[in-house]
Parts: structure tokens; C-alpha cells; sequence
């Protein structure tokens, strides 16, 4: 005999999109950077009601705008050469897709088919395996978005998983973000929140997801994006080599890394091309 319908709890937890965002990546010939640099784009920035994030205000903006400048980036496992050669991004951001196509939309017709502009787009979702405690560990106590002028550096960090990760079921994939242990609780490798953890209080950490989940063929699953101050630059890539080892962290044999891209944010649009 079932259950009645009618005395069945209905609270499942929601999944809806929270924010839209997207970096567009920029490659600009030398002998088009004064004129680009002399572009309306903040204009068409103050236009949409995009607020700079280089001087956070109080409370997450409806939608923001963010620059930064080219230092380097390494090659990933995905070829992704716009990516890899981009010469700035700009990231904007919003609680609806609108402000953010708009955007994207307008700036490659302000500058015009000599200009390269290449989208990377996604959304920002409630995470799914994070309980109370895990919630407590890994984003209670996290980094909020700081002055560009306390935490200068960003990295934008694209990844999808293999088509094996997305065979598992999710109870199955849970278990690679925890510490594994034998039988005599001796931990026998880290898993990814413990790999991660000294990033919590040193790293401002921000990931979108694709729509689709997995992505289609060409797109990444996530852009992962991070900012830091410049004392806490080694610790960035203590987090990434301890995400990429295998032995303590087994989640990452099923990630293909795109580049990892370096870059200096800066305040104005025009700083961007100097």
C-alpha cells in the first residue's frame, strides 16, 4: 500500500540560475589599440547599469563589470587558442541573461571585425553536494570580492569532465569531493575539498556552469575564476598542484583543464590597452 500523495513533503531544494556571466576574451592588432582604447565602452557600460568591480560597494550588484589585463597563460589538456592568446578579458555579469548578451553583443560591433572577441559564457548555480558542515568548511568564511588594488591578480581556469565522470551516478561522483579513509580511519588521500581548503581564506572564488550539464562538445562545464592578493600567490598554485595530484585528489583523472590565464585587473577600460 502507498503513501498518499497528498501527505508527501514537496520541499525539493530549488536549482534555478542565480546569475548570468561571461569573460570576453580580446585580441587586439598593435595598430588598433589607441583606437580601441578610445572605444565608448564605458558608456556602453554605465548604459546597462554594469557597476565596476574594481571597487566593490556594499552587496552583490545587479550587474557589474570587470577588467583585466594580460600576464601570461599556461596550455592546458583542451586547445583553446582565444583563450590562450587573449590579450585581455572583460567579465560582466547579472542577475538576467539580458544585461550580458547585450553587452557582449554590442562591444564586437563597437570594435569592429579586426578585433577578436571570443565568449566565454555560463551561469552561477546553488552548489549541489554541500551540506551544513561542508557549507561550513569550504564557503562559510570565504573570500568576498576585494579592491582591484588589495587583490590585483586573476585567473580564469576553465575545466569540463570526461563522459566517464558523467556516467557515474551523483552519489557516486559525491564521494570524490570528500577525504577517503581504510578501514582503520587512516585517510588515504585528501579528495577535493581538503585539497582545496587553504584557498578558502586566501582566494575570492567565483564559478559558473554551463547550462547544459554535461556541456556540448566545444564548451567547458565550468569557469573557474579566481582573485588574490600578491602575497597569496603561491598559494593559488598550492591549490592547483594539490587539485592535480591524482594520489590525493582522484576527481581530477576525470577533469581536461583548458588554459590558465593569467591576468592583472585593472580599473578603467582604457588601462586595459596602455
Amino acid at each position: 500500500m502507498r503513501a498518499d500523495d497528498s501527505m508527501r513533503a514537496h520541499d525539493v531544494r530549488p536549482y534555478e540560475v542565480l546569475r548570468h556571466g561571461a569573460y570576453v576574451c580580446l585580441s587586439v592588432p598593435a595598430k588598433r589599440r589607441s583606437d580601441v582604447a578610445a572605444q565608448e565602452v564605458p558608456a556602453l557600460a554605465e548604459r546597462l547599469g554594469l557597476r565596476s568591480e574594481f571597487t566593490p560597494g556594499a552587496g552583490e550588484p545587479a550587474a557589474s563589470i570587470a577588467y583585466v589585463r594580460r600576464v601570461g597563460a599556461t596550455p592546458g589538456h583542451l586547445e583553446d587558442d582565444d583563450l590562450l592568446n587573449a590579450e585581455a578579458l572583460v567579465h560582466i555579469s547579472a542577475t538576467t541573461s539580458e544585461p550580458v548578451a547585450t553587452f557582449c553583443e554590442e562591444l564586437a560591433r563597437l570594435l569592429g571585425p579586426e578585433v577578436r572577441t571570443s565568449v566565454r559564457a555560463g551561469v552561477l548555480r546553488p552548489a549541489i553536494y554541500t551540506g551544513n558542515l561542508m557549507h561550513n568548511l569550504a564557503y562559510a568564511h570565504r573570500v568576498l570580492p576585494q579592491s582591484g588594488t588589495l587583490m590585483p591578480n586573476a585567473f580564469l581556469l576553465p575545466t569540463s569532465k570526461t563522459a566517464e565522470w558523467w556516467r557515474k551516478g551523483w552519489m557516486e561522483r559525491h564521494t570524490y569531493f570528500l577525504p577517503r579513509f581504510d578501514g582503520a580511519g587512516n585517510q588515504l588521500a585528501q579528495g577535493h575539498a581538503l585539497a582545496a581548503s587553504p584557498g578558502v581564506e586566501a582566494l575570492m572564488r567565483r564559478t559558473y556552469k554551463h547550462p547544459e550539464e554535461p556541456a556540448p562538445e566545444g564548451s567547458y562545464d565550468f569557469l573557474n575564476y579566481f582573485e588574490c592578493t600578491d602575497e597569496d600567490l603561491p598559494t593559488f598554485h598550492r591549490v592547483c598542484a594539490a587539485l592535480r595530484d591524482v594520489t590525493q585528489n582522484p576527481e581530477w583523472a576525470f577533469v581536461r583543464e583548458g588554459p590558465t590565464w593569467q591576468g592583472r585587473r585593472v580599473e578603467s577600460w582604457g588601462e586595459l590597452f596602455a
